[in-house]
């Protein structure tokens, strides 16, 4: 076979020549599969595992949770005027540098949404940085962006520059803050020694109790405010809520602004919004559209929450970023629009990746393909080998929102996805599998070892996780090879799969 480079970190494993990895692996029966299984699993008694690996491979045989529900954890926002240090507060909470941090107000973030945990507690933060320097409309403008945050969180933690006092816009958004029935929690960053605490307590009089003093460059008082706000949080986010498993698939239709997405849902729904189901358990009232596709119905979960805000929207990628977001969390699969009348662009790029870091199943529809010319294609074409390579793996879908064109080749692809989706492979086929590939394309030696794969399960679906115990650290470029022949032999089109690694030592060794 003949693997495809991509870009990425370390090189890219391409074996040489054919290989009868697929011939072998037909040829191994269910008997055969069973009792390598078992040797294998025996095998990882000599070495040494922890007890989250031990939970791991008790439960490898156990239905998955196909019923039941999904939960959201609840969501902090950080919101406050520019430069007061947001995006150094959410490194300083995530523990790791993700967050654009510029002394310059209004960077564009690519991600608004980063995972956190304290004291046990995980719950999403989401950063308000990515707003639109306007000087005649400051105050209101961070007052909007505050308004959506808050909107969709369920606790605020509001940053105000203790060497500057409170501002006119601190006084903007403080009122609006007043208005909603949650937890708000007084930042007052850059109190780096003990002699600048008088500052913070002149916060005093913007009504929201104690304030907070912390430095989030330097980590002063971080753990003190996040102790008090894991105690406010609720289990589950209010505005997500349970997402009931079960009844119609939930599809997001996303894609950047004026792509399609408000034209293509009016056009499979018929009109505008002919069936509207106000989704319980929110505080923000997300309106989802139940609508008959394929002779069946399908929920397209507040795929409308943009247009419903335009008044707010003022052209920042923030919102559309944030709302995509809200509707991911919600969805089983993202059908992403992308036009074909305009150069394929970063943003795009960017919409992509949230569906891939949000696990969800991914469908390619290319809009406006009616209006394509042969040297457009030709470009096109191009653009997609370029920008695209690294979800090939994703159906694709030729239509016209305006007019409805091929809507109904949206249900085959949408199966697809979903199915690759759900899809478990069993701990027996796993490794049988994995022997075969292994046994023909091997680790390449680096520094004079050779990682070897020791055994494999599957934990989850939705999307599909690999877990590999092997004997050291798999390139970059073996993993993706890995991946790809998994997509090879099982499908999982339409799906994103992730592998992860527990590198794991002999026992009594360096004893």
């Amino acid at each position: 076979m003949t693997d495809t480079p991509t870009t990425g970190d370390g090189d890219e494993y391409l074996p040489s020549g054919e290989d009868h990895v697929a011939e072998r692996f037909a040829g191994i029966s269910e008997e055969d599969a069973e009792a390598r299984v078992a040797s294998l699993r025996a095998g990882l008694a000599d070495y040494d595992l922890d007890d989250e690996d031990a939970a791991l491979l008790a439960s490898m045989n156990d239905d998955f949770d196909d019923e039941g529900e999904d939960s959201l954890p609840p969501v902090v926002a950080i919101i406050g005027r520019p430069n007061v240090g947001k995006s150094t507060l959410v490194n300083r909470i995530i523990g790791r540098r993700e967050a654009v941090v510029e002394d310059v107000p209004g960077v564009t973030r690519d991600r608004v949404s980063y995972q956190a945990e304290w004291g046990g507690q995980d719950f999403t933060l989401v950063d308000t940085g990515g707003w639109e320097h306007d000087a005649k409309g400051l105050q209101a403008r961070v007052a909007e962006q505050a308004e959506i945050a808050a909107d969709l969180a369920d606790a605020v933690i509001f940053v105000v520059d203790s060497s500057v006092g409170a501002t006119a816009t601190d006084e903007s958004v403080m009122k609006m803050l007043r208005r909603i029935k949650k937890p708000v929690f007084l930042v007052a960053n850059k109190v780096d020694d003990i002699m600048q605490e008088a500052e913070a307590h002149a916060l005093w009089s913007l009504g929201f109790g104690q304030p907070y003093p912390v430095s989030a460059l330097h980590g002063r008082g971080t753990a003190d405010l996040l102790d008090d706000l894991v105690k406010k949080l609720p289990e589950y986010s209010a505005y997500g809520g349970l997402i009931p498993r079960g009844g119609p698939r939930r599809i997001a239709l996303v894609g950047r602004p004026n792509v399609g997405k408000s034209s293509l849902l009016n056009k499979l729904a018929g009109s505008e919004r002919v069936v509207v189901d106000n989704f319980a358990g929110t505080t923000r009232d997300p309106v989802d559209e139940l609508v008959e596709l394929g002779d069946r119905t399908w929920r397209f979960v507040d795929t409308a929450g943009i247009r419903r805000r335009q008044h707010m929207a003022h052209g920042s990628d923030y919102y559309a970023s944030l709302r995509t977001q809200a509707a991911l969390d919600k969805a089983e699969v993202a059908v992403v629009l992308l036009a074909v009348d305009e150069v394929l662009s970063e943003q795009d790029v960017r919409i992509l990746q949230m569906v891939i870091d949000s696990g969800r199943a991914l469908v390619l529809a290319f809009n406006k393909w009616d209006l394509l010319d042969d040297e457009r294609r030709y470009y096109l074409e191009k653009e997609i080998d370029r920008d695209l390579a690294h979800v090939e793996w994703a159906p694709r879908v030729n239509i016209s929102a305006r007019t409805g064109w091929h809507k109904d080749k949206l249900v085959p692809a949408l199966d697809t996805a979903l199915e690759s989706w759900d899809r478990r492979i069993p701990t027996s086929k796993l490794n049988a599998f994995l022997g075969e590939l292994v046994a023909a394309h091997p680790h390449p030696v680096r520094g004079g070892k050779q990682p070897r794969i020791l055994f494999a399960t599957q934990p989850s679906a939705r999307p599909p996780r690999f877990v590999l115990f092997t004997t050291g650290f798999l390139d970059p470029g073996y993993r993706r090879f890995i991946t790809r022949r998994l997509r090879e032999t099982f499908g999982f089109e339409g799906t994103p799969i992730e592998i992860s690694m527990r590198v794991r030592e002999k026992r009594g060794r360096n004893r």
